[in-house]
């Protein structure tokens, strides 16, 4: 990956490191499904005025829209409401890495480079670190709600890459729009209507700054980038810097919500970053002369 594609890989890891924070912070004032939804909903409107009609076909906006939209988010909003840290749901929902690989490979026929697994192998030994270190604080349905909205994500990488948006932000728009509708359905089953009128009720300004963060920053400019590297390069390249989220979700959760954070914790971070970097370093072909040509007798 070129030097600026690997600087914005690292932003969109940053700012989705911080979401885990302000969803935190969202789910005081909103029920989880009726959160995703105005999430979405703030994401798609405005924007809706402006990018014209979706420019791929509507079974990918619809399927990624159903995985990425409703079943990963709607699930990770689930256990975090359940008792989920912040640092370690940014922690945990990383294993979508191997999902994204593993579906890549048998759907796409990408097969990732032996040092993309190596890579891979030791960012995900410093996953294990800092998950031993934290413990599960929360409820076991809690934690297995966070695994699955993993795989959905990796599904929803996988989908994206074989759509191949050509406008990143009218494709994601158009996937927050359709994923709008069943969350609103879902709540109103699961949480219903008098749950949801009285957050909207009681709504503060705190409750406002969570949903455009995520509406606004992690979904149209996080995603928007996101999709953008998965068109350019293969699943499995950049996908591993997703690894990066756990360690700013940490240090966010450290910084703003008090979140204890330890020295393992911190060497397991480390580990993320050194398999990081093997993982998307490539080496370069040693340069090939150019090939000399003799002149003509006559033109010397």
């Amino acid at each position: 990956m070129k030097p600026r594609h690997v600087a914005l890989a690292v932003l969109v890891a940053t700012i989705w490191g911080v979401n885990f924070v302000v969803i935190k912070v969202g789910l005081r004032d909103f029920p989880p499904l009726f959160f995703s939804a105005l999430r979405f909903l703030a994401a798609a409107v405005p924007a809706l005025l402006f990018v014209g009609p979706p420019k791929v076909a509507w079974r990918w906006v619809v399927a990624v829209a159903l995985a990425l939209g409703v079943t990963k988010f709607g699930l990770v909003f689930l256990g975090m409401a359940a008792g989920m840290p912040a640092g370690l749901s940014s922690l945990v929902l990383q294993s979508q890495v191997f999902f994204t690989v593993l579906f890549a490979a048998l759907l796409l026929r990408e097969r990732p480079r032996p040092a993309q697994l190596a890579g891979m192998a030791v960012a995900a030994s410093g996953i294990v670190v800092i998950a031993l270190d934290y413990g599960v604080g929360g409820p076991l349905s809690a934690f297995l709600l966070v695994v699955l909205g993993a795989v959905a994500w990796g599904l929803a990488n996988v989908a994206t890459r074989r759509a191949q948006p050509p406008d990143q932000l009218n494709f994601i728009v158009w996937v927050s729009a359709v994923a709008v509708p069943p969350l609103l359905g879902l709540s109103l089953v699961f949480e219903g209507a008098a749950a949801d009128l009285a957050a909207l009720r009681a709504l503060s300004w705190t409750g406002v700054g969570a949903v455009l963060f995520v509406a606004w920053v992690s979904t149209l400019l996080g995603f928007g980038l996101w999709n953008l590297l998965l068109r350019r390069y293969e699943a499995s390249a950049v996908v591993p810097f997703a690894l990066l989220v756990p360690v700013a979700g940490m240090l966010s959760g450290w910084l703003l919500l008090g979140e204890t954070t330890t020295a393992t914790r911190l060497a397991g971070a480390g580990l993320v970053v050194l398999g990081m970097a093997a993982a998307t370093v490539r080496r370069r072909s040693p340069a090939t002369p150019a090939p000399v040509v003799d002149e003509p007798a006559a033109v010397r």
